[in-house]
């Protein structure tokens, strides 16, 4: 048994046993694949290059050529954001984004865009009414995450997807939190939608984005004419093959390991508001594998140190603002308080994470803060 309880799976994920082991995938290591080649090592890149699109398409119900391979959810996010803006206009997002959204639009502004930020409340939900009411006649984006990574908390992402194509604006979203959690459709309206694939236990350093066939974008990167123009390089083969065996584990696992997330979630939050004083950040509907938690009167940098080293293994919010002390923006600005804020641990369950391993969660929890408060 394991001494590690890892439960930071939002940051990143272990990579699974049978995306490695396949021989498929690692027999890509061993030749020198290039889908660009004409060549007979090249054909056979080619052909697994265009495997891996139909799984993932078929995956979402799109077509294979709206796939668009990537390093990760942040470029694709920028090659979305910024592919659209070559000329400013207005955006719309939501004050609670990843930073992968938020620091793009802000240097957007700086570039002669005009962003405006929709509030949310307490509980931690975009109004889609919220965004239709910032729409300007020169509105040319809105960009959304369908699930907030830090809280867990869903957007309506239908209701918003109506809004765009009522008023014909490209909504991108980012959906790296929601995908290997739940199934789910890319509603109609939705222009592009990113992923990455380390967020569903592939080694790092792949992702993809869908692109619907009407939305332009201008191509932020020159060379080869790979992936539509849209990002130009040979093609991380192994990482695609990885991949896909990633979507094929999805299609045979949810959405059963949904529900299994989900009584493992809410089963650890009952237990602990059994025995300590917390807070659930985010109360409107969230995704199943997602608990932010302010453990009132205790200090989460504290708490964290404390919980590592019992080897378990949580985090303040997003990876991407790691080492930094500052309080979270995104709890911040659902109008938390200073305290509750500071006071906050985000814990993310994966497909793999065991009963066992929740309730040994919840009982190191307990223990550490029962000795902090001693302490203190």
């Amino acid at each position: 048994m394991s001494q590690t309880i890892y439960l930071d799976n939002n940051a990143t994920t272990f990579v699974d046993d049978r995306i490695i082991n396949d021989p498929n995938v690692m027999n890509i290591l061993k030749k020198p694949l290039n889908p660009s080649s004409l060549h007979e090592y090249g054909r056979e890149a080619k052909n697994i290059l265009l495997k891996a699109k139909k799984t993932i398409g078929s995956f979402l119900s799109v077509p294979s050529d709206s796939i668009i391979f990537t390093s990760g959810a942040t470029e694709a996010l920028n090659i979305c954001i910024q592919g659209a803006l070559c000329c400013p206009g207005h955006v719309i997002t939501s004050s609670v984004e990843h930073a992968c959204i938020y620091n793009t639009l802000i240097e957007m502004q700086k570039k002669g865009c005009s962003v405006s930020f929709a509030d949310v409340k307490e509980t931690g939900a975009v109004d889609p009414k919220d965004i239709e009411k910032l729409i300007k006649p020169d509105t040319k984006l809105i960009v959304i995450s369908a699930v907030n990574s830090e809280t867990g908390v869903k957007t309506d992402l239908d209701a918003l997807a109506k809004i765009a194509k009522r008023h014909s604006i490209p909504l991108v979203v980012d959906g790296v939190a929601l995908l290997g959690k739940e199934l789910f459709k890319i509603p109609d309206g939705v222009s592009a939608m990113c992923f990455s694939g380390h967020k569903i236990h592939t080694p790092g350093g792949i992702g993809f984005f869908y692109l619907h066939r009407l939305f332009r974008l201008a191509p932020l990167a020159y060379g080869g004419g790979q992936e539509n123009n849209l990002r130009p390089g040979t093609h991380n083969l192994f990482g695609i093959a990885c991949l896909e065996k990633a979507i094929s584990l999805l299609q045979e696992e949810l959405p059963f390991a949904s529900d299994k997330m989900k009584k493992l979630r809410d089963h650890f939050e009952t237990s602990l508001k059994q025995k300590l004083d917390i807070a659930i950040n985010g109360t409107a509907q969230r995704i199943v594998n997602t608990s932010n938690i302010s453990f009132l009167d205790v200090d989460a940098e504290t708490l964290l140190i404390y919980l590592d080293r019992n080897h378990l293994f949580a985090s303040h919010g997003s990876a991407c603002a790691s080492g930094s002390v500052e309080p979270s923006r995104v709890l911040t600005n659902m109008g938390l308080s200073k305290k509750r804020v500071q006071s906050a641990i985000r814990f993310s369950l994966c497909r793999m994470t065991t009963q066992e391993e929740i309730d040994r969660a919840v009982n190191i929890i307990i223990e550490v803060i029962q000795k902090l408060k001693k302490i203190k």
